[in-house]
């Protein structure tokens, strides 16, 4: 995909905790990113029909349109089905894990987490390494 015009990827952030998602917009921008945010899988949704990002990082438990549900429309529609999806959630359950695995999420980052390892990832799932 291509990055944007400053030649730096796009990682769309979604999560309905705005503080989470302030910290995860400085921690990625400051690492050289460009991040877009969205506050629900609804909102996910408008922003991939006007960007395609190179990532999507994506809360489970949101009201409405939870990260399992919109991981499975995600991975059928066109437009964003080879979009690569990393689940960063509060749940730590082995059967959470799991069950985003198998809606083919490359990765799978625990809240909290720290700003070096939240890097460490998104660089590693960019570069197309599979950290399962």
């Amino acid at each position: 995909m291509p990055p944007d015009a400053l030649g730096r990827s796009i990682i769309l952030a979604v999560d309905d905790e705005e503080d989470i998602l302030g910290l995860v917009k400085m921690v990625l921008e400051e690492a050289g990113y460009t991040v877009i945010t969205a506050l629900s899988g609804h909102q996910a949704l408008q922003t991939l029909y006007h960007t395609k990002p190179d990532l999507i990082l994506l809360d489970i438990m949101m009201p409405e349109l939870d990260g399992m549900e919109l991981i499975k429309i995600l991975k059928i529609m066109d437009f964003s089905a080879m979009i690569p999806i990393a689940m960063l959630t509060a749940k730590t359950d082995f059967s959470d894990r799991m069950a985003a695995i198998q809606e083919n999420a490359v990765d799978y980052i625990c809240k909290p987490f720290t700003p070096p390892e939240l890097v460490k990832r998104v660089k590693e799932i960019l570069k197309g390494g599979n950290n399962k």
